[in-house]
Order: C-alpha cells, then structure tokens, then sequence
C-alpha cells in the first residue's frame, strides 16, 4: 500500500519535530519534506508534489491562509490540513475558503491530526467538533437569513410600508390614515404579512422589522 506523501509547514523546529515523530510511527504517512515558510512550503509542493501538507496559520513571510490559497490554485489536487492554535471562527472560516480539507487546533489528540490527515487524503471533509459545531450554526444562520430574504421578496410594495408602519408602533386607524386607506384594507394587509412571513404577534413584526433594517430600534 503507498503511503500518504505529507508536507509539514510550521515556522517551529519543535513543532515540526514532534509532529515528525508522531506521523512517522504511522505505516501508512511518510513525511517528504519541511517548510517555515508560505514561501519554502509552495517551493517544496512544486518540487515534491505531496499528497497532504499540514499547514501553520501563522507563519513569517505569508499567512497559512494566503499560503493554501496559492497552494490550491496551482495544485487543486493536494489536500491541506490545517493545524494551527487559532479556533476563533474567522480564521476557520477563511482557511475553509482558501480550500483547506480539514482544520484542527494544536489542542487536539494526536488521533484527530492523524484522522484528519487520512480523511484529506481521500478526499473528505474533516472538521474538529467545536468547529464543525461552528460551521453549521453558520449555515443555518445563512439559511433563516436567505429565507428571510425570500419571504421579504415575495411581500407587495404596499405590504412592506404595512410592515414599517406596523413595526413603528401605528394602529390600524393611523397607518390607515397615513396610506389614505381603509382600516379594513390595513387589516387584510396585515394578515397577509404574517401569514407571508410566518409571524405572529407584532412583537414579532418589530423584531423582524429590525433584523432587515427596515427600522431602528
């Protein structure tokens, strides 16, 4: 069976020597080379040309962000691992967008390095759980917002100064006045606009009124 061709990229003799000897005592991982720098890590790919290149973020000429970016662009086919001491949520995000694999904090068990680097070599997605906890909140931030963005969409220019109005505190009578409507056409508006956005009480209005930017609090 070959073996997974790694390239190791921290600006950290002593970083470098421990993973070199946790990696090492693995049957299937063979180290072919070593970088301290964005620089001397796309030098080595291109001579090396390694199946995974575990990756610092933090380096002294580039980030390890902008270092995958380059990495990536001119060779797609080589996996990255990022490993690095950073878990705020920006830097993990912008890894995953310059095409990192997988994303693992210095923290983690030896195991999750070695799972991580196995899974990039195949082609899959690996994600330490605090930060995969991240990522899908992320999405499904994304996702309500787009919703959102539809729903709002799919309401009629009327509809929408019904919400304003209703969100700034007007009755019926006064938003009736100011739009030289009926009361009753206000009302019907109104049930419109909640059953449109699946809300419920005018509290809700005002809440989705200001997430829009439609009002100020």
């Amino acid at each position: 069976m070959s073996k997974i061709r790694l390239l190791l990229v921290d600006d950290h003799e002593v970083v470098r020597t421990g993973l070199r000897m946790l990696l090492e005592n693995q049957s299937d991982l063979a180290i072919v080379a070593e970088a301290s720098t964005g620089a001397e890590a796309e030098r080595l790919a291109d001579q090396f040309n390694p199946d995974v290149v575990v990756m610092d973020i933090t380096l002294p000429d580039i980030s390890g962000i902008e270092a995958t970016r380059r990495l990536k662009q001119k060779h797609p086919e080589i996996a990255v691992v990022a490993l690095t001491i950073h878990e705020d949520e920006q830097y993990f995000f912008e890894m995953l967008q310059a095409g990192a694999s997988a994303y693992v904090p210095k923290r983690a068990a030896p195991d999750d390095l070695i799972s991580a680097i196995r899974a990039a070599d195949l082609g899959e997605i690996y994600l330490y759980p605090s930060l995969a906890k991240a990522l899908v909140s992320d999405y499904l931030s994304r996702n309500r917002t787009d919703l959102e963005e539809q729903m709002l969409g799919n309401l009629t220019p009327r509809e929408q100064e019904v919400l304003e109005l209703l969100a700034e505190g007007l009755s019926n009578d006064d938003i009736a006045d100011r739009l030289v409507i009926s009361p009753f056409t206000v009302a019907r508006h109104r049930e419109n606009l909640m059953r449109k956005l699946d809300l419920h009480s005018r509290s809700e209005l005002v809440k989705y009124a200001i997430r829009k930017g439609l009002i100020t609090p």
